[in-house]
Protein backbone atom coordinates (compact mmCIF):
# COMPACT_ATOMS: atom_id res chain seq x y z
CA UNK A 1 0.00 0.00 0.00
CA UNK A 2 1.53 3.29 -1.13
CA UNK A 3 2.65 6.03 1.87
CA UNK A 4 0.10 8.96 2.35
CA UNK A 5 1.60 11.94 3.07
CA UNK A 6 -0.72 14.98 4.10
CA UNK A 7 1.30 18.89 4.10
CA UNK A 8 -0.70 21.17 6.23
CA UNK A 9 -0.58 24.35 8.11
CA UNK A 10 -1.93 25.28 11.46
CA UNK A 11 -5.96 26.92 11.35
CA UNK A 12 -6.25 25.04 7.90
CA UNK A 13 -9.77 23.92 8.30
CA UNK A 14 -9.21 21.92 5.01
CA UNK A 15 -6.25 20.34 6.99
CA UNK A 16 -8.52 18.94 9.65
CA UNK A 17 -11.20 17.75 7.14
CA UNK A 18 -8.64 16.01 4.78
CA UNK A 19 -6.57 14.51 8.51
CA UNK A 20 -10.40 13.61 9.76
CA UNK A 21 -11.51 11.90 6.41
CA UNK A 22 -8.20 9.44 5.90
CA UNK A 23 -8.47 8.51 9.73
CA UNK A 24 -12.38 7.69 9.90
CA UNK A 25 -11.21 5.55 6.47
CA UNK A 26 -8.49 3.66 8.56
CA UNK A 27 -6.14 5.07 6.44
CA UNK A 28 -2.47 6.39 8.34
CA UNK A 29 -0.70 9.71 7.04
CA UNK A 30 2.01 11.13 8.05
CA UNK A 31 1.87 15.14 8.24
CA UNK A 32 4.35 17.46 7.45
CA UNK A 33 3.51 21.58 8.92
CA UNK A 34 5.00 24.24 6.59
CA UNK A 35 4.51 26.78 8.92
CA UNK A 36 7.91 26.88 9.99
CA UNK A 37 9.11 25.61 6.65
CA UNK A 38 9.14 28.09 3.73
CA UNK A 39 11.57 26.21 1.88
CA UNK A 40 9.41 22.91 1.66
CA UNK A 41 6.23 25.26 1.30
CA UNK A 42 8.43 26.38 -1.87
CA UNK A 43 9.64 23.32 -2.80
CA UNK A 44 5.89 21.96 -2.72
CA UNK A 45 4.66 25.02 -5.32
CA UNK A 46 7.29 24.29 -7.30
CA UNK A 47 6.37 20.45 -7.45
CA UNK A 48 2.52 20.71 -7.67
CA UNK A 49 1.69 24.25 -8.81
CA UNK A 50 -0.23 25.18 -5.82
CA UNK A 51 0.53 27.44 -3.13
CA UNK A 52 -2.91 25.91 -0.77
CA UNK A 53 -2.77 23.15 1.66
CA UNK A 54 -3.66 20.47 2.28
CA UNK A 55 -1.90 18.97 -0.03
CA UNK A 56 -2.24 15.12 -0.20
CA UNK A 57 0.40 12.63 -1.63
CA UNK A 58 -0.43 9.25 -2.40
CA UNK A 59 3.22 7.56 -3.14
CA UNK A 60 5.11 10.20 -5.52
CA UNK A 61 1.80 10.99 -6.65
CA UNK A 62 0.11 14.61 -5.64
CA UNK A 63 -3.98 13.78 -5.53
CA UNK A 64 -4.88 17.39 -4.65
CA UNK A 65 -6.54 19.01 -1.64
CA UNK A 66 -9.51 17.77 0.66
CA UNK A 67 -12.21 18.56 -1.93
CA UNK A 68 -9.82 16.12 -4.42
CA UNK A 69 -10.04 13.56 -1.45
CA UNK A 70 -13.62 14.22 -0.96
CA UNK A 71 -14.14 13.42 -4.09
CA UNK A 72 -12.54 10.49 -4.37
CA UNK A 73 -13.85 9.22 -1.14
CA UNK A 74 -17.40 9.82 -2.90
CA UNK A 75 -16.50 7.58 -5.78
CA UNK A 76 -15.37 4.64 -3.32
CA UNK A 77 -12.00 4.92 -5.10
CA UNK A 78 -9.74 5.99 -2.27
CA UNK A 79 -8.46 2.83 -1.00
CA UNK A 80 -7.85 1.54 -4.11
CA UNK A 81 -5.64 4.33 -5.49
CA UNK A 82 -3.67 3.47 -2.94
CA UNK A 83 -2.75 -0.26 -4.17
CA UNK A 84 -2.65 1.31 -7.80
CA UNK A 85 0.90 1.51 -8.82
CA UNK A 86 0.22 5.14 -9.92
CA UNK A 87 -2.88 6.89 -9.46
CA UNK A 88 -4.57 9.13 -12.05
CA UNK A 89 -4.04 12.39 -11.52
CA UNK A 90 -7.03 15.01 -11.80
Amino acid sequence: MKAVKVYTKTFCPFCDRAKALLKARGISFSEENLDSEPEKAKALFERTGFRTVPQIFFGEDCIGGFQELAQLDAEQNLVDLLKEPSPERQ
